[in-house]
């Protein structure tokens, strides 16, 4: 079988979540290998996806798609992504626990400084 992709995938495992709904209805899937152009996502049971448009969240990457569906199999689904990306921005919710997870220590520990000063 000829692979017709227009550049290499990398084979990846990254969580993702698609908006597969025109009311913003989301399912969460497993982003199986991606490149600049499109990627195979796959989903714990068969879904239904609107053939037009659906929109791909991968916080890992720090990035949101537009895609189209290409193909469809059972679980896995082969997208390719649209030039244009989202207006919605993906959260960085995770960045921000960590940096005041970061603070929080640091601050634990002025507090031990001064308690031992006395």
């Amino acid at each position: 079988m000829q692979d017709r992709r227009e550049s290499v995938r990398d084979k990846v495992m990254y969580g993702g979540v698609a908006e597969i709904g025109e009311y913003g209805a989301t399912r969460e899937c497993i982003v199986r290998n991606i490149s600049d152009h499109g990627a195979t996502i796959e989903f714990s049971n068969d879904v239904q996806l609107p053939k037009e448009q659906l929109s791909l969240r991968i916080a890992r990457k720090g990035r949101s798609f537009l895609a189209r569906v290409i193909w469809w199999r059972d679980n896995f689904v082969g997208v390719a992504f649209r030039a244009e990306s989202p207006a919605e921005p993906v959260s960085d919710l995770e960045e921000r626990l960590r940096r005041s997870e970061i603070k929080k220590r640091q601050l634990q520990r002025r507090i031990d400084e001064l308690l031992n000063e006395r």
